[in-house]
């Protein structure tokens, strides 16, 4: 008798052969109902700019990417991930690094944890894309402001988070290091650290969504040039075979950044995944 596996269910466990298959299914059925869609919607009126074909898609991303635009000579695609990408990992980074000493030293010092703690808590809970018009009017409306927003918008969560992750680690480990004659800022920076840094990590990883956001927000209000910048601007004529694409693409990139945030873990810190 054929064992059928079994595919579905808590104690399911689908064979490899069918794994890709699974995992490619619910993609195609997205493409084949917008396909769908959009031959019922084209075939009624040709004109119609809310649902493009996909090959109307294709071709203005391929103008967008290798087509000099006549204005300023630039290929727009690539000129607009760069820019976007430039403000997006130099804001993320600030938040990592500031977020990552802040949250060690919170919790290891008691007297850094009772007078920061209520602060950060209370600066986490602020929305900040409520923050955007305050920053621009501080900052100004160009590079440094927007940074600031992706900063803002994430330090004080990786903060709160690394501090959570410094309490959780075994008291011993932090006596064990002093009794063998390490300082305090020795525990700090060459014990606790190197526990912590995988963890920082898959914070970033968690924090690159609302990081786009941000970006995409800011952009989108004040700039010249980036990929929110651009799906903004070709909207006011109903461009969606730009606007889908550039979707796309930004989709793509960050899987792509977390993608390689998750190898690099996998690779550099397997004792922490073992540990998960």
């Amino acid at each position: 008798m054929i064992k059928v596996p079994k595919i579905w269910g808590i104690h399911a466990e689908p064979p490899k052969s069918l794994r890709i298959v699974l995992a490619l299914l619910p993609f195609v059925l997205l493409i084949a109902v917008y396909v769908l869609i959009s031959h019922l919607r084209l075939a009624e009126n040709p004109d119609d700019k809310l649902t493009p074909s996909l090959a109307k898609m294709m071709e203005s991303m391929i103008r967008m990417a290798f087509t000099e635009d006549p204005r300023s000579g630039e290929y727009l695609l690539w000129l607009d991930t760069i820019s976007s990408l430039k403000r997006l990992l130099t804001g993320l980074s600030l938040a990592a690094v500031g977020g990552l000493f802040i949250g060690i030293n919170m919790g290891l010092f008691p007297g850094l944890r009772v007078a920061a703690l209520p602060l950060i808590i209370f600066l986490s809970i602020i929305p900040p894309l409520s923050l955007l018009p305050i920053l621009f009017i501080i900052f100004g409306a160009d590079e440094f402001g927007k940074i600031m927003l992706i900063f803002l918008g994430n330090v004080f969560m990786v903060i709160r988070l690394v501090y959570q992750e410094t309490q959780d680690i075994p008291k011993e480990r932090i006596v064990k290091a002093l009794t063998l004659g390490a300082s305090q800022l020795q525990v700090a920076y060459q014990v606790i650290l190197p526990q912590i840094f995988p963890k920082l990590l898959d914070i970033v990883r968690n924090c690159l969504g609302p990081a786009w956001l941000f970006l995409i927000a800011a952009e989108a209000i004040a700039s010249t040039d980036g990929l929110g910048f651009r799906i903004f601007l070709v909207r006011r004529y109903l461009a969606m075979d730009v606007i889908i694409p550039y979707v796309l693409w930004i989709t793509f990139l960050g899987y792509a950044m977390d993608n390689l945030l998750s190898r690099f873990i996998r690779w550099r810190y397997p004792w922490y995944i073992a540990t998960r």
